[in-house]
């Protein structure tokens, strides 16, 4: 047994409170307060391009729920072992609130939605895109800190300065309840903080993708590839150093080859766009509308 270590990170005592029958659940907390970052920041850079404020409201509707269901497919699919098993409750691959969001698939069915919402409403998904790429990689990290309440998605054990706490947590009958119960003090392990690797990486990328779209002049779709391109570097290096279970193929965990895959695919995709950026015009073609519409009004 180990005892409290006041020099290494230590783990919420708990992940969720109760106001009578209601839990309040830290991990949906930081799930939201990332969807509402990422939304302020699309507003202001998409419209800063050209954009209407109101597609960006129209596609958090759409691309919220892709998003989540998406992202729920994802990790049930690729971590099907924990639900759908003799001793597994299947319904608990209904609970997202309990932890389980595969990044992989939220943006994917995500991107799907969207570029069909665009399809239908005849605007460039690419100045969108850019648009959305630094304040979607932010709202991860800020969703990164649900891990840690939940004590979920870290590292190997290690004795670093900086090593996380993984605390016993029970409920209150004494059993053992890893996220929905509370601390007792007792250390079960110290672990590599790869969420806060990772959270880091996240906030480096965002910064990144601030600048090099404003230096480069990056336009058509090239500051969303980069973002992919960028998460999927660090979390190659991040997954490889994450203990929790995961799916393997050729002795490798499934989101290790996901990184590679999409890193490249997001690489080459970068090279191919168009270079320079689009007028506003080009963002939204309702502006020429309206400009001509003014330019032939009566004065």
């Amino acid at each position: 047994m180990q005892i409290y270590n006041l020099a290494n990170i230590p783990s919420p005592p708990q992940g969720v409170w109760h106001l009578g029958p209601l839990p309040i659940r830290a991990y949906a907390l930081c799930i939201i307060a990332g969807i509402l970052v990422a939304m302020w920041m699309t507003v202001r850079r998409y419209t800063a391009r050209g954009g209407n404020a109101d597609v960006v409201w129209d596609a958090a509707i759409v691309v919220i729920p892709a998003g989540i269901v998406g992202g729920r497919l994802y990790h049930v699919i690729t971590d099907n072992d924990k639900y759908f098993c003799s001793t597994c409750d299947p319904i608990d691959a209904l609970k997202i609130t309990n932890g389980g969001l595969g990044i992989w698939g939220a943006v994917a069915l995500g991107a799907i939605a969207l570029w069909v919402m665009f399809k239908v409403k005849r605007i460039p998904l690419g100045p969108f895109a850019d648009a959305v790429a630094p304040g979607l990689i932010l709202a991860q990290a800020i969703g990164r800190l649900g891990n840690w309440f939940n004590q979920e998605l870290y590292g190997r054990e290690t004795d670093v300065p900086w090593a996380l706490d993984i605390y016993n947590r029970v409920n209150a009958n004494g059993d053992y309840a890893p996220i929905s119960g509370r601390s007792t003090g007792e250390v079960l392990f110290s672990v590599h903080p790869t969420f806060l690797y990772e959270l880091l990486w996240n906030v480096a990328v965002c910064l990144f993708l601030l600048w090099a779209h404003k230096a480069w002049k990056l336009g058509h779709g090239r500051v969303f590839a980069l973002y992919v391109a960028g998460y999927t570097l660090g979390r190659f290096f991040v997954e490889n150093m994450r203990a929790d279970e995961a799916t393997h193929i050729f002795g490798l965990r499934v989101n290790v080859i996901v990184s590679v895959v999409c890193c490249v695919v997001a690489l080459i995709v970068y090279f191919r766009l168009p270079k320079g950026q689009e007028t506003p015009a080009e963002v939204d073609p309702s502006n020429v509308a309206d400009t001509d519409a003014a330019q032939t009004t009566p004065r």
